[in-house]
């Protein structure tokens, strides 16, 4: 099997994550650790035990270890500038979510990745939560009928401290778009426009948009509701929130950890021969879903590493390929425009 050689770039909490999933990947192997300071990368290297090149300078390193791949755990605001060094190297880039700080950058990652014939992705990596794939089968089987509504309920009271105390837009542009893009998952389906209402309640240890009710109309036709808070007090849902899809045939609740329950209808009243109804509602046949399929025992960010793998030996899109993952960062941007506005605006990436 080919190896494949990979720098890591930024050397903060989150590489942590991304060390450990590479460990347990055979065919990988980190050459080089980058951070603008370099004793987090030398903390790193001996931590993990890595005998790999220790850097400041991102070019150089890609250069010197002759990677084919960059993993970007820097900061969002570094993430453009770091692909297009990669990509002007031929160098494939597997980043942190967010894909970019901005629409225009990542319109520009995206165009470049293209240009380059390089693989993009981002490590969108509640995607591979055994339990969203168990849903989404379920709903590609057909036995809700069509889903017209998605409910996600996200409420944690998160006393963080540090930057997201002080930032703009803290739940929409810190934690939402996990939401968003499991939403787009589920429906298989993209964003059209959005209504949102953004406030900061009172006793709120944020400095603004700890809160937010976001309406998304669906290019099939459904409507996605978000309602989430990161102030609220009791009762927290899980960190994948909590779930209901309403289909023409009945409905789906998922408690976000391992709870998936579908009531679809049995027996539909039908109608009499005056126009009248034969019952008052429609019976129904509660079970839970069918169990996860081994194939998606691998999670998290080993399963979103796995994935860019085999997307490049099998010469496919990888399944969080930033042409695509775009669309889930224009959720959260229109979002928060149209909370700025006050106004329904059309959800835009191209």
């Amino acid at each position: 099997m080919k190896r494949w050689r990979a720098v890591l770039a930024g050397c903060g909490q989150m590489s942590a994550a991304w060390l450990t999933a590479a460990r347990q990947i055979p065919e990988l192997e980190i050459v080089g650790l980058v951070d603008l300071r370099e004793s987090a990368a030398q903390a790193r290297a001996a931590e993990f035990g890595l005998n790999a090149l220790v850097g400041t300078n991102l070019a150089a390193a890609l250069d010197e270890t002759r990677a084919e791949m960059l993993f970007d755990c820097t900061v969002p605001e570094a993430h453009h500038d770091n692909a297009l060094i990669a990509f002007s190297r031929g160098v494939h880039v597997l980043g942190e979510k967010p894909l970019a700080h901005s629409l225009a950058h990542a319109r520009a990652m995206v165009e470049a990745s293209k240009a380059a014939g390089c693989t993009h992705a981002v490590v969108q990596n509640r995607r591979f939560d055994p339990n969203i794939r168990r849903l989404r089968r379920f709903l590609e089987t057909g036995q809700l009928g069509a889903v017209t509504t998605l409910n996600a309920d996200f409420y944690i009271g998160a006393h963080f401290g540090g930057f997201r105390d002080s930032m703009r837009d803290v739940l929409l542009l810190d934690m939402a778009i996990h939401t968003f893009d499991a939403a787009r998952l589920m429906l298989g389906s993209d964003p059209v426009s959005v209504y949102c209402l953004e406030w900061n309640p009172q006793a709120s240890w944020y400095a603004h948009g700890s809160s937010a009710v976001c309406v998304f109309q669906m290019s099939d036709g459904s409507v996605f509701n978000y309602r989430g808070s990161w102030c609220s007090e009791g009762f927290d849902t899980t960190w994948e929130a909590d779930w209901r899809v309403i289909g023409t045939r009945g409905s789906l609740r998922w408690d976000g950890a391992e709870a998936l329950t579908a009531s679809v209808v049995s027996l539909a009243p039908a109608r009499t021969a005056d126009g009248g109804w034969t019952e008052f509602r429609s019976q129904h046949s509660e079970f839970p879903l069918p169990a996860a399929d081994p194939k998606d025992a691998v999670v998290g960010h080993e399963g979103t590493i796995r994935d860019f793998l085999a997307a490049l030996r099998e010469d496919r899109a990888a399944e969080t390929v930033s042409s695509d993952n775009i669309k889930s960062l224009a959720m959260v941007f229109a979002a928060i425009e149209s909370a700025q506005l006050e106004q329904k605006v059309a959800v835009r990436w191209d």
